[in-house]
């Protein structure tokens, strides 16, 4: 059974500052996106797609694409505004990206096989990726069944200021039922931790709830489902400029209209990210103790 890995590295990374995919954190300059190719194809993935920004497109080749020419095939298909479905303009004000699920959209063309999808910038961990591909293999034809791994939220959070997380519920059996975005979580200094509701209330939760990192798999279906979703979106959007399509607001809806289920995966990999600048010492440091436990290389390529 082939398998896709598909890096959503597209986006810009305001609060740190610049474009987070292409800072070299590991000890030769390698990147978080680096480590995440490492691990999936040391797990069984037999292709990498990148969805990527055109105006980098350039810098991405010389210093990604040709780290990767005798590890794994790869392919780039760009995210741009106009890339609508048949019967919709691009309004010219519009500046923001359409969003992470727009971005899957783009690699309709060349994904016919069950792919999974991360984002660039997150540190997911080995076990992460091992038991995505096992899940996701053993799917083999069938349709309509997905996974996404979850994390624990207080393995997930920021000392250097709040942070969005998708909150999960769950089923009895694992499935999972709904996630709601929280874009204000913090642990105050008591450690509890806490998120900034609708109408700016501080709701106490357990650190042990279930979070997406957006590390989902699916089957090729997803993309026809996506398609039609989005049109439901632009004609409810239309003149909402900063209106986004999110993965959890997709897998919301096909789980409400009972048409996928989602299992949820648990990983015992520790997730670690730069949301803010001040944070890239500790991601530098925390990969330098992995490599010192012998979990990674201290060259990947």
């Amino acid at each position: 059974m082939k398998l896709t890995l598909l890096v959503l590295a597209a986006g810009m990374g305001s609060r740190y500052g610049g474009l987070k995919q292409l800072d070299g954190l590991g000890p030769n300059g390698e990147t978080i996106m680096d480590y995440s190719v490492f691990d999936a194809v040391r797990n069984g993935f037999d292709k990498v797609v990148f969805i990527i920004r055109k105006s980098f497109e350039k810098d991405f080749k010389e210093n990604f694409l040709k780290k990767y020419e005798h590890v794994v095939p790869t392919e780039i298909v760009f995210q741009s505004l106009d890339k609508l479905p048949h019967g919709f303009s691009l309004n010219t004000k519009r500046i923001k990206p359409w969003g992470t699920n727009h971005a899957i959209m783009m690699g309709k063309e060349i994904i016919h096989e069950p792919f999974a999808v991360i984002n660039a910038d997150d540190f997911y961990g080995q076990d992460s990726f091992k038991i995505l591909a096992y899940y996701l293999g053993s799917l083999k034809r069938e349709q309509n069944s997905y996974i996404m791994v979850s994390y624990k939220l207080g393995n997930t959070l920021s000392k250097s200021g709040a942070v969005a997380r998708g909150i999960c519920e769950t089923s009895k059996d694992g499935f999972l039922a709904f996630i709601t975005e929280r874009n204000y979580i913090i642990s105050d200094n008591n450690g509890k931790v806490k998120y900034r509701d609708d109408i700016n209330n501080w709701i106490t939760i357990d650190e042990d709830t279930p979070v997406s990192m957006n590390m989902w798999g699916f089957t090729p279906e997803y993309f026809n489902y996506s398609e039609n979703l989005f049109i439901d979106f632009l004609i409810k959007n239309q003149n909402n400029l900063k209106a986004e399509f999110f993965i959890p607001s997709v897998v919301n809806q096909l789980i409400t209209n009972k048409q996928v289920k989602v299992q949820v995966l648990k990983t015992s990999s520790q997730w670690f990210g730069i949301t803010y600048l001040e944070e890239r010492a500790s991601v530098v440091s925390k990969i330098r103790d992995l490599i010192k436990r012998g979990e990674y290389p201290k060259k990947l390529f």
